[in-house]
């Protein structure tokens, strides 16, 4: 159910960026606007890394295999980083096209393209906040960068209005002022592939992030009879699953029989409190004296 959320979240972001890169084009080449072209940019590389999304979220889906025990849940936060890649590139082409702009003569932007930025502003942002609740649903790296791609679209949105609102109500000394906008708008991609990037490199380096799952582990395990305590708890996160390695004390009077039994008794606990529970790996040591 989680991969399907996600790989319909995925396709709900790919065709917006498809249409609103048309529409920024169109809209930025025939209202003469710089920055509404600088944002059709980012739209177009928007639907690149989309596509890359969708094609990782549904890789991801594969069941573990004899070389991927672990499964292929990995393949997300390096997804991730091909998505943010396609930002700096597209950012780096709209700062050094701004810059060009700025200082080259153009005529101002058409008053109508403002009202297309306010219905493409809306439309980001609410796509934002349906992509991300779905991301924080599913617990996926990988589609909350594509929820940041909507955001960040939104800002460079608004920026783009900004600037053609100068340009168009302030006269031909303020036309350079699209082009500041869509300058703005490249440095604060820039910005977003930082807040993209951060967590998909922990979660690779299986940076300790799960503080608030280890302690539903701990405290499902003292619910399991004849578990009485935990030592070492790791979690590592992979895709939208979680690998567990827990150390589980028991009476150390219990045959080896009775321990095995108890360390399946507590995974089916854990795997039923934590439904995206992946291998879930049970040692067994005995109650300290």
């Amino acid at each position: 159910m989680s991969n399907n959320t996600a790989i319909n979240a995925s396709f709900f972001g790919l065709l917006g960026n498809i249409g609103l890169a048309i529409i920024k084009g169109l809209a930025g080449i025939f209202g003469h606007s710089h920055a509404l072209i600088a944002d059709a940019i980012e739209s177009t590389a928007d639907v690149f890394s989309s596509i890359i999304v969708l094609v990782g979220l549904k890789y991801s889906q594969k069941p573990p295999d004899q070389n991927h025990p672990y499964g292929h849940g990995r393949i997300e936060p390096l997804i991730t980083f091909i998505v943010v890649a396609f930002l700096i590139v597209s950012a780096t082409i709209i700062a050094y096209q701004s810059i060009v702009n700025i200082y080259t003569p153009h005529p101002l932007p058409r008053t109508w393209t403002l009202y297309v930025l306010a219905v493409i502003i809306i439309w980001k942002e609410a796509s934002f906040h349906v992509v991300k609740r779905k991301a924080l649903k599913v617990n996926s790296s990988t589609l909350l960068a594509d929820a940041w791609h909507h955001r960040s679209d939104a800002i460079t949105s608004i920026a783009a209005f900004i600037g053609i609102s100068l340009a168009v109500f302030l006269g031909h000394g303020y036309a350079a002022a699209d082009d500041w906008a869509a300058l703005f708008a490249a440095v604060f991609i820039l910005f977003n592939c930082y807040r993209i990037l951060r967590p998909a490199l922990g979660e690779i380096m299986d940076e300790h992030l799960h503080e608030a799952t280890i302690e539903i582990i701990r405290s499902t395990s003292l619910e399991v009879e004849g578990i009485e305590g935990t030592e070492k708890c790791y979690v590592r996160k992979s895709g939208m699953t979680y690998h567990i390695d827990l150390h589980a004390f028991v009476n150390g009077d219990l045959s080896v029989k009775e321990g095995h039994m108890l360390a399946h008794k507590l995974q089916d606990a854990i795997r039923e409190k934590i439904p995206e529970a992946g291998q879930v790996l049970i040692h067994i040591e005995p109650t300290p004296k």
